[in-house]
């Protein structure tokens, strides 16, 4: 970087020496030449005529010697002050010095408009090093598929290849490469994952079916895979499967940072199953009769002492804000760790005051009970959208922190959640 400033100084210094030099020495160089060639045929004229003057008697020997001395002082006096007045009074050097301070200044702040800076820096070397894989993704296909053709177990490039197939949307061929894959990479969990991943886009985004299986081998290999996790989580969501929707986005979540994107992500795909799930409970039965037996959600045994009961009234102040068939959530949760529902009643504005009661057989999965947590805190929320997630807009009233197995709890809707 530091040779590239060096040369373009000096190319700078030569622009300006080609644009100053002629200015600063031409000034008023033709004009001063035509008047002194001028001043003299004058001189010559005037000294004729006193040499003729002085051959007819006119002049003595005296006067024309006086008058030819006086013709060269004031000849040489002119001439003196043409250069002093060219000197001072030439604007041509004025804008020879203004070019010499702009052309820099102007030169080195286009670059730093349109050209690149950092055009020479290592990191920058790196990247256009890597650039003929990113802007020629063609060219990168046609190697891969060049080494492929060469060493067919080459898996290195089958990965590649498989994948860029996938960005440019060729589901078909990417299957195709996956399957291969497979033949001689069998252990390992995201191999299986990618492929369901590319299968179920040919499948028209459904995870129904072969890409299923394909998610459970992941899931045999590796129970805690990220991507196998929210597949299957995926996959039990779209045959209505809720339970396990919750389980496995359950397990994804504990793995992941609580602040990151993918965990507000998950944790939204969980409260949604939630919520199916408890509109199921809540009397929509055909929805789970059409699940067969073995997918059945399995309840949580309840002991009855954890059990939590009380009553829901909406304030006064907010009836007007709310409509008759709007959902009315009551659910437990923990009152320090997840925030996902330990249990969970659905109802509707109609129904206020409500009696209602939670225990360990509302759980939405088995690690989630009341009876498993020391201290709970009840809300009661009313939603305008029906959605479990609460939602500005909504109304709340909760509880503070209690022991599982109160009775006798009164809350009072009486807050919008902000």
């Amino acid at each position: 970087m530091t040779i590239f400033w060096i040369i373009s100084a000096l190319l700078i210094v030569v622009a300006i020496l080609f644009v100053v030099l002629p200015l600063w020495r031409g000034g008023h160089k033709s004009n001063a030449v035509a008047r002194d060639a001028a001043n003299l045929e004058i001189f010559r004229d005037q000294i004729a005529e006193m040499d003729l003057d002085l051959s007819n008697g006119l002049l003595t020997p005296e006067l024309h010697e006086q008058g030819k001395r006086e013709l060269q002082s004031r000849l040489l006096d002119e001439v003196k002050e043409e250069q002093i007045e060219a000197s001072v009074r030439n604007p041509l050097k004025k804008l020879a010095i203004v070019i010499s301070i702009a052309l820099p200044l102007l030169t080195i702040g286009l670059y730093l408009k349109i050209g690149n800076p950092n055009a020479f820096a290592p990191e920058a070397a790196m990247m256009n090093a890597s650039m003929p894989a990113n802007t020629s993704m063609s060219a990168s296909i046609k190697t891969l598929e060049d080494k492929i053709a060469q060493n067919p177990a080459d898996g290195e490039s089958l990965l590649l290849l498989a994948r860029a197939y996938g960005e440019m949307e060729r589901y078909s061929d990417s299957v195709k490469l996956y399957e291969k894959l497979t033949d001689f990479v069998k252990d390992e969990a995201w191999i299986w994952a990618d492929y369901a991943d590319m299968l179920a886009m040919v499948h028209g985004q459904k995870l129904a079916g072969p890409p299923t299986k394909l998610i459970e081998k992941a899931l045999a290999l590796d129970p805690n895979h990220p991507k196998a996790l929210a597949l299957a989580g995926s996959a039990a969501m779209e045959r209505g499967d809720y339970q396990a929707a919750v389980r496995h986005w359950g397990r994804l979540l504990n793995s992941l940072p609580a602040d990151s994107e993918d965990a507000k992500m998950i944790a939204g795909g969980i409260q949604q199953a939630q919520q199916f799930l408890a509109q199921a409970k809540g009397g929509k039965a055909p929805m789970l009769e059409q699940i067969s037996p073995a997918q059945q959600p399995t309840q949580a045994a309840s002991s009855g002492k954890e059990r939590i009961t009380g009553t829901v009234t909406l304030s006064p102040a907010l009836k007007a804000q709310t409509s008759p068939t709007d959902t009315v959530f009551v659910l437990a949760r923990a009152a320090q760790g997840p925030k996902m529902p330990l249990a969970i009643v659905r109802k509707q504005v109609k129904d206020l005051p409500l009696e209602f009661s939670l225990d360990d057989s509302m759980a939405m999965a088995p690690q989630m009970k009341l009876s498993n947590y020391d201290e709970v805190v009840v809300v009661a929320r009313i939603s305008k959208s029906g959605n479990a997630m609460s939602e500005p807009g909504d109304l709340q009233g909760m509880s503070s922190p209690l022991k599982p197995g109160k009775s006798g709890l009164k809350i009072t809707i009486d807050s919008p959640v902000k």
